[in-house]
């Protein structure tokens, strides 16, 4: 009873915030002296340690790092069930399920993805993708240490996505469900492949944007924007080279 009265609590936190943040635009910037601060930081932060790490991973044999890839977002599926109910996407939520089932038990715990060979290829959802579909609006942008940029929406949907994913309960939370047990070692492990995944097959576009943008701090947040929007929408439209920019 407990439980339940505290999940209904933090449901109403998050849809009052999210009511609020339906008053600002995402170009709207909160904090930008702030934000500025942090980006560079987060910049030097790139610069040190995850490029370098990048850059060695991109030199490892190719069936690895698909591997890997396909094994993060193997994990990524499990966020997007929960969020495929609340859309009301079943035809998504079938995807989901069956990709992360199939790749699971054939694809040796998705390290392959048979699943995709067949036809199924569910969008990564997230709680601030559920939140956008509702129709409220994402706040002003401002940008996180290390996590880097977000909107208020974003930021909530953040937070609520450790609540709402089951990887998440199973690791960070360390309860156990269906009989599967981890720690928080295993969610940050994962959470720290897919970022590195990420920046390694993106090496070139970063490299790109950093030479070519008059202001790559303007540059990040548009395409962060844009993206944002195309997955509410699950518009595959004016589509970029970029990944998946929630790794």
């Amino acid at each position: 009873m407990r439980n339940f009265k505290n999940f209904r609590f933090f449901i109403s936190v998050i849809l009052f915030a999210a009511l609020i943040t339906s008053y600002a635009k995402a170009t709207d910037e909160c904090f930008e002296g702030t934000s500025r601060a942090i980006f560079k930081f987060n910049m030097a932060l790139d610069d040190i340690v995850l490029e370098p790490l990048a850059k060695g991973y991109n030199k490892l044999p190719s069936t690895i790092r698909t591997g890997t890839n396909n094994f993060t977002s193997n994990i990524g599926t499990l966020l997007s069930i929960p969020n495929n109910v609340l859309q009301g996407n079943f035809k998504q939520l079938g995807h989901s399920i069956g990709s992360f089932t199939i790749n699971t038990t054939v694809g040796i715990l998705g390290f392959l993805n048979p699943a995709e060979k067949i036809g199924l290829k569910p969008n990564k959802e997230d709680v601030g993708q559920t939140l956008g579909s509702y129709g409220f609006g994402p706040g002003c942008y401002f940008v996180l240490p290390i996590l880097g940029p977000s909107t208020t929406r974003d930021s909530i949907g953040l937070l609520a996505d450790t609540f709402l994913d089951p990887f998440a309960r199973v690791t960070l939370r360390e309860k156990e469900l269906f009989g599967a047990s981890g720690n928080t070692l295993d969610y940050y492990s994962v959470k720290g492949a897919g970022s590195i995944d990420f920046r390694a097959s993106n090496d070139k576009n970063f490299e790109s944007l950093e030479k070519n943008s008059i202001d790559l701090y303007t540059s990040l947040k548009s395409i962060y924007l844009q993206d944002r929007e195309n997955k509410i929408k699950n518009s595959i439209e004016d589509q970029d080279e970029w990944g998946n920019l929630d790794n």
